[in-house]
């Protein structure tokens, strides 16, 4: 006989062999219909595992929150099995759940269309509907090679012998279909349910490698019931309209080419945006008490193999010789036998060799280091996403110098002062996520237990709350993540705090103690906006386009309804612009409602219509982007309201 444990503390005994699905049935006929998983001993299980002696159970429903990851990754298999049903001859290769659904890639010679993933949707209709039951097997690594190569499947075969010797070859079967999987998986495909979608298609590497032959990706997702899906899917909507890349054209924002990969190309409107960000961020930290340096782009390869990066970061470095020019017209040569130069991926090593020029003593810390540094980062064409994943950026970086009995107030510091820069940009709904300690780590459990409780003292401190993130820490020391939701529900991860006792020590960057000794500082790696580029783009989806007054790259747009109100509306304009408003007119001699609706489309927040009477009597039609009506205002008066309006929120209190 073997003991089983319950959630409520209770315990029972069971025949040895005893499965998941035994125990329920024996419990409650309803409970065992709601079950579709297990959490044994805290790891999700199939039902259908045998039980150990001492295991502690608890069932999961197929509404629960832990279920929503079985029924995407079943999901999975219930797509590859239709396309293979559809066009046998198909290979599988890798079916994995990520956020918000799923994908599944194929080897196929043409790529799927858009009727096609309609016709793959009704026939993973079918096999859900069959209620194949999801058995698992274990299988010898050679029958499971020779049968997988009997098929056709070459990519599972590369799979097989991917598995460490030791490890289990499992293969998961839905009626006559099987798959090499890890599972777990629910009972069966009747579990999935109805509510999931195709989304796209695209195109993929086999392991990520552009060696590797291109694969067929089919993206999905599924939710455990119509409603949920359903709103997941107003949400894509959402985004699609939304779409950074789309809006930075049809606004005049900014471009990308395939001559600078990566690179943004910013026109007027949007470095409007760029440069009001920039000085925003600028004025919080100056008055936060953080000093500005500049740091060279390009440096020596020895700074970034004394810092560690050069090991672990070199493929993701532009890195380049160090030549000088010959002068006997032979081409240029190396300064000295193998040097070489590298574009800084990030601040870190060039912020230390600022703070170690001079003796620094207890009593300068903490030094809070600040620096809009234009970083590059070798990213591979296929992960590049618009303003979201760049290969030039720049940080609102900032590394704050301090003791050890400093961090947990320097962290307290920080994140009061991110808080204050997401309120003022709009973001309210932020999640904290403390990560602790990883399996592998550098220094010792005694420092990041300090490190860690200093954290959590310090988040405490504020009144935030915070999750926390299990064994998702740095090699060398906890962190920080603030992630923010925008306004159709997405979460980015933008702001961040890193504790670093690893690069002081390789850098040597000390500070004389109040002993007189030397002490090595700790650093705090931390930026709140991320990247300018991709805050920017977080905002423009953010906010559909229409930025708020602050930020529009045009505030206010003068139109006119016939030529003899120009005068009076190029004086109103120069006007404004005098008192630093950004505007422009519109004298062309189209119709106003053509005008305004085309200034509407350009997301202008206000349009001042001039006609005859306006001009005589020195008033304006007032017209707000969003809003059907319009007010006939004093034109000093309308005025006094943009400017209002367009005073940045941390100079507006």
């Amino acid at each position: 006989m073997i003991t089983v444990n319950f959630p409520d503390g209770a315990q029972r005994e069971f025949a040895v062999g005893t499965t998941g699905t035994t125990v329920v049935e024996s419990i409650s006929k309803s409970l065992a219909k709601a079950t579709v998983a297990m959490r044994v001993n805290g790891v999700l299980s199939d039902l259908s595992d045998p039980l150990g002696d001492g295991a502690t159970i608890e069932f999961v429903k197929r509404e629960d929150p832990a279920a929503l990851e079985l029924i995407r990754h079943d999901a999975a298999h219930v797509l590859a099995e239709a396309v293979q049903e559809l066009w046998p001859g198909t290979q599988v290769t890798i079916g994995p759940v990520i956020e918000n659904g799923f994908y599944y890639d194929f080897k196929r010679d043409e790529p799927f269309s858009e009727d096609e993933l309609r016709e793959i949707e009704k026939k993973m209709s079918e096999i859900v509907q069959r209620g194949a039951a999801f058995t698992k097997e274990v299988w010898d690594r050679n029958e499971a090679k020779r049968v997988f190569k009997a098929k056709g499947e070459h990519f599972k075969v590369e799979l097989v012998d991917a598995i460490p010797e030791g490890e289990d070859v499992k293969i998961y079967k839905q009626g006559q279909w099987f798959d090499l999987c890890r599972g777990p998986h629910m009972r069966s495909t009747k579990d999935v349910g109805t509510a999931f979608k195709l989304t796209k298609v695209a195109g993929a590497y086999w392991r990520g490698d552009s060696n590797n032959p291109v694969l067929s990706r089919i993206y999905g997702t599924a939710f455990a019931n119509q409603k949920d899906l359903d709103e997941h899917l107003h949400m894509l909507e959402e985004a699609e309209k939304r779409d950074h890349r789309k809006l930075g054209r049809e606004l005049d924002l900014f471009h990308f080419q395939e001559e600078a990969q990566g690179s943004v190309f910013w026109h007027p409107r949007g470095f409007v945006i760029y440069n009001q960000m920039e000085e925003y961020i600028r004025r919080k930290l100056g008055k936060a008490g953080y000093v500005e340096v500049k740091t060279p782009q390009l440096m020596h390869a020895k700074f970034w193999e004394q810092s560690g990066h050069w090991g672990k970061y070199r493929e993701n470095m532009f890195v380049v010789p160090d030549e000088v020019p010959n002068t006997e017209d032979e081409g240029p040569v190396l300064t000295g036998e193998g040097d070489l130069m590298a574009l800084k991926p990030m601040n870190c090593p060039a912020h230390v060799q600022i703070f170690n020029q001079g003796v620094k003593s207890y009593r300068d810390l903490p030094l809070r280091m600040a620096e809009f540094g234009c970083c590059h980062r070798n990213e591979a064409h296929g992960a590049l996403h618009g303003l979201m994943r760049v290969r030039q950026m720049t940080q609102d970086d900032a590394h704050i110098f301090c003791r050890e009995d400093q961090i947990q107030s320097e962290t307290e510091h920080f994140v009061n002062l991110l808080y204050s820069v997401y309120g003022d940009l709009g973001f309210d709904k932020v999640v904290i996520k403390l990560a602790t300690r990883p399996d592998k780590f550098g220094g010792t459990i005694e420092r990041w237990d300090m490190a860690e409780q200093a954290l959590g003292a310090a988040l405490r401190a504020t009144g935030y709350d915070f999750e926390i993130a299990e064994g998702e820490g740095a090699f060398y020391a906890p962190k920080l993540e603030f992630h923010l939701k925008d306004a159709i529900g997405r979460s980015w991860q933008v702001g961040t705090l890193q504790l670093d006792f690893v690069l002081p020590e390789r850098l040597n960057a000390t500070y004389v103690a109040e002993d007189g000794s030397r002490q090595y500082a700790v650093m705090l790696h931390r930026a709140i906006l991320g990247s300018l580029e991709r805050f920017i783009g977080i905002l423009i989806e953010n906010h559909a386009g229409r930025m708020p007054m602050w930020l529009s790259p045009v505030q206010v747009v003068v139109a006119t309804i016939v030529s003899e109100a120009d005068p009076a509306a190029e004086a109103l304009a120069q006007k404004m612009r005098a008192l630093g408003l950004r505007v422009e007119t519109d004298f062309r001699n189209e119709k106003i409602n053509y005008k305004v609706r085309e200034h509407s489309v350009n997301k202008v927040p206000a349009i001042f219509v001039i006609g005859k009477r306006e001009a005589e009597e020195g008033t304006v039609s007032v017209r707000r982007l969003g809003s059907d009506g319009q007010s006939v205002l004093p034109a000093d008066e309308a005025v006094a309201q943009i400017l209002k309006e367009a005073v940045p929120p941390d100079l507006a209190r």
